[in-house]
């Protein structure tokens, strides 16, 4: 009798004891993600604030605690974006943040103007704040070694989206963004601008005028080539937006007398040539537009009364003059001062 107490303990305790393991396997190596969430971990953060973060996205919390007690992750875990995917066991979430086993995100540049507004863009979509990429971007070493000055290196940043890792630091974002730069200067993108004539430089701080005189991209060509015919002839841009640039007033909407003479290296109805470096972040189509510009003998154009977004080129001031007069009036009666 007493035989058979013992055996029926033993039984019960190893049923326990499987069980129990059956559990802590669950925990330890089970699905603990259900729903798929990002987690930011900045570099500033605290282990605190990460654990705060991720437990409620957490099941066996728990086991969680005791894995990262085990693995030291207080003191280990790395700064970066991370990507909880549903199947995920504590196990795998502690190691990937302890590895720094990253999930890249997507960097938008668009729209841009200055270096001071991309610094911004880029501390909005990145761990580093607007004030370091700020220094990086006017940084005259960081510039001197991609073959820029401080003011042109703006030139080298071209729209698009790009994947990076979120802890990226200013300066290893810039080294990518020289990379995408020479890939984006082809041998074919070479040979064009040099047959008319112009610097990379020269390029982009053309396009950059072409895109902010309008957003058509079939008219692009024919713009472009109004500035090359001014270029070869001596004649000044006389190009509005540098106005407005050189004000940094973007959203004046009627350029007046007064206006044209501020002084400025970018206001070019005072400076024959181009500006020391780009208005703005010129999209792939107004680059384009400068390197195949159409052919023709035209110097000056207005925009259209209809305010189409499209404009009436002209070849002679008299003609220039009428299409201005028109477009004047349009504003006059819409009262855009």
């Amino acid at each position: 009798m007493k035989g058979k107490n013992l055996l029926r303990l033993f039984v019960c305790l190893l049923a326990a004891g499987i069980a129990g393991l059956w559990i802590a396997r669950v925990q330890f190596y089970g699905s603990a993600v259900k729903q798929e969430r990002e987690l930011f971990v900045s570099a500033g953060s605290g282990y605190g604030a990460v654990v705060d973060s991720l437990l409620p996205q957490l099941a066996h919390r728990r086991a969680f605690r005791l894995y990262a007690d085990r693995i030291r992750l207080a003191e280990t875990f790395k700064a970066g974006h991370y990507v909880l995917r549903p199947g995920m066991s504590v196990i795998e979430v502690a190691r990937m943040l302890k590895l720094g086993l990253q999930t890249p995100v997507r960097v938008t540049l668009n729209n841009v103007r200055t270096p001071g507004q991309l610094a911004a863009r880029l501390g909005r979509q990145l761990d580093a704040d607007s004030a370091a990429f700020a220094r990086v971007l006017v940084s005259a070493e960081t510039a001197e070694r991609y073959g820029f000055d401080s003011v042109t290196l703006f030139s080298m940043f071209l729209p698009n989206t790009y994947e990076v890792y979120w802890t990226e630091s200013p300066e290893r974002f810039v080294e990518r963004m020289h990379r995408e730069y020479e890939w984006f200067w082809t041998g074919a993108r070479d040979s064009a601008r040099t047959r008319i004539g112009l610097s990379r430089l020269e390029t982009i701080t053309l396009a950059s005028i072409v895109a902010e005189e309008t957003r058509k991209s079939d008219e692009m060509p024919r713009i472009a080539g109004v500035y090359m015919n001014r270029l070869r002839r001596g004649i000044p841009l006389q190009a509005d937006p540098t106005v407005k640039y050189a004000m940094q007033d973007f959203g004046l909407r009627r350029i007046l007398y007064r206006h044209l003479k501020y002084e400025s290296p970018y206001n070019t109805y005072i400076n024959k040539g181009l500006p020391p470096s780009p208005i703005c972040m010129p999209g792939l189509d107004a680059i384009e537009s400068v390197l195949r510009y159409e052919r023709h003998d035209y110097i000056f154009f207005c925009a259209r009364a209809t305010f189409d977004g499209y404009h009436n080129f002209a070849r002679t001031l008299s003609e220039h003059q009428a299409n201005a007069r028109a477009y004047s009036a349009a504003l006059n009666k819409r009262n855009i001062r």
